[in-house]
């Protein structure tokens, strides 16, 4: 038997028949990607096999680190060919990584091969990818159809012009594409060589001067409005806590000047000014309706050396260990109390802040909108079969578990997204295994409408979007 076969992951009658009867056949909404607008609206063709999975995988180039293999085929100018190939000889060393399942399940969805890859089949897959590469089902369009993806977000900073977005929206593409609003350099106050260039970019992109906080305030306003012109209906912010040391209007614009002057601010002030900036634009994403979502607890380029000479996302960031309940207590009952709190998903990357996430979110429903506050999917460190159990647990045991909008892959690469049968397949192991053991009932309408809504139907009604 082929290692990904039917019921792959699935160890139980009832959850064989929860995946192939309500979770198989469900389209896909990809609400948080780092997939190329570029790349869809253009519907790039795919060159080689480094091209469609391994460039920009940071998990792979990871991997390959922890396995000896030199930078040249990592990240370096090596041949495609040649770092695929010593991909491929990393791969059996993945074994009881999420990788391994991950590597397998992409070969045979998008390629139909079922071989193990590793250094003696790595140059005969990288040939058989090569023919199925000149067919339009794996162009970056193509894959969108053949995986039924039927809308997906984008990650976009308030200075990109979208017109890629613009164009894709014109094209009559299958798939609807939408911008995701993440504006995290518009809190790096403490690091002017990062905010005064942006903010010269932000000038240009609202095309108005800004001297003050004000003007500050006024650019992204519009550059929001402009996304929201665009389809986007969601924000995102990555941050290693959440900020609640809020401060007035006098004070904040204080710190402003200082950092629009090139001079560092403190810790004290750059908390401070993003306390502010997060309550405005929670208050932007509530006046539109939009969703928030809140990625909380990575230390990201952990290792400067690599940083210095490669840049950010190359596999150094780790989990953090923050204190994370009482900033997000503070924040969340800050933008409640002011009835500006918007729907909202939060995400973390510690497990153990699984409770406190899901606990949290209950903390902060409406009694009108069905799972207001979201627990979301596992994420990153956590975006695997465990980490997903633990979520969904954490979830059901604090809170709705049939209110969860489900699976995102945060992926760069558009081989990704089997991630979703992945996520398909641990939900209905979890469900299906208690239904055998007799812990919920044996009732497929009950079990499989839960299923059948966790992944698609609660995110397309919850984010508004087709």
């Amino acid at each position: 038997m082929a290692f990904i076969h039917d019921d792959f992951l699935l160890t139980s009658e009832p959850a064989r028949r929860l995946y192939h009867e309500c979770a198989e056949g469900e389209p896909i909404f990809d609400y948080h990607t780092h997939l190329s607008p570029r790349d869809i609206a253009e519907d790039r063709k795919f060159a080689n096999l480094f091209e469609i999975w391994l460039e920009g995988d940071h998990y792979k180039w990871r991997a390959m680190r922890a396995d000896g293999v030199p930078e040249e085929l990592v990240t370096g100018d090596a041949d495609p060919r040649e770092k695929f190939l010593a991909w491929a000889k990393t791969a059996p060393h993945t074994l009881r990584n999420p990788l391994y399942h991950w590597t397998h399940l992409e070969l045979k969805r998008c390629f139909d091969i079922d071989d193990l890859l590793d250094e003696k089949t790595g140059p005969a897959i990288w040939e058989r990818a090569q023919e199925r590469l000149t067919s339009p089902e794996l162009s970056a369009r193509g894959i969108l159809s053949k995986f039924q993806v039927k809308a997906l977000c984008t990650t976009d900073d308030p200075t990109d012009d979208l017109a890629h977005h613009r164009a894709l929206a014109e094209s009559g593409c299958e798939t609807a594409v939408y911008p995701a609003f993440r504006p995290d350099k518009a809190l790096a106050v403490d690091r002017p060589e990062i905010f005064v260039p942006w903010m010269e970019r932000l000038m240009e992109a609202a095309d108005r001067e800004i001297h003050q906080l004000d003007h500050f305030l006024e650019a992204l306003r519009k550059r929001h409005d402009y996304f929201h012109e665009l389809g986007g209906r969601l924000s995102d912010h990555g941050l290693e806590c959440c900020h609640a040391d809020f401060c007035g209007d006098r004070e904040a614009a204080g710190i402003f000047e200082k950092a629009r002057s090139g001079k560092a601010v403190s810790p004290g002030e750059h908390d401070r000014f993003a306390s502010y900036m997060m309550l405005f634009f929670g208050l932007l994403d509530y006046e539109k309706g939009w969703t928030k979502q809140l990625h909380l607890g990575a230390i990201r380029n952990c290792n400067t050396r690599l940083f210095e000479s490669l840049g950010a996302d190359i596999g150094c960031d780790s989990i953090g260990d923050r204190p994370q309940a009482r900033a997000l207590s503070e924040y969340l009952a800050r933008m409640d109390h002011d009835n500006a709190l918007p729907k909202m998903i939060l995400y973390n990357l510690n497990p153990a802040d699984n409770y406190l996430m899901a606990a949290m979110a209950g903390n902060f429903q409406d009694g009108e909108i069905p799972g207001k506050v979201q627990f979301g999917s596992g994420w990153w460190f956590l975006d695997q079969k465990e980490g997903m159990e633990w979520q969904m647990n954490a979830l059901s045991n604090n809170g709705l578990l049939s209110r969860f909008i489900g699976m995102l892959t945060d992926s760069r690469s558009f081989m990704s997204f089997p991630r979703h049968e992945y996520f398909r397949r641990v939900l209905c192991n979890l469900i299906g295994g208690e239904m055998a053991r007799g812990e919920i009932p044996d009732d497929y309408d009950l079990a499989g409408g839960m299923v059948r809504n966790i992944c698609y139907a609660n995110a397309r009604e919850y984010l508004g979007l087709r």
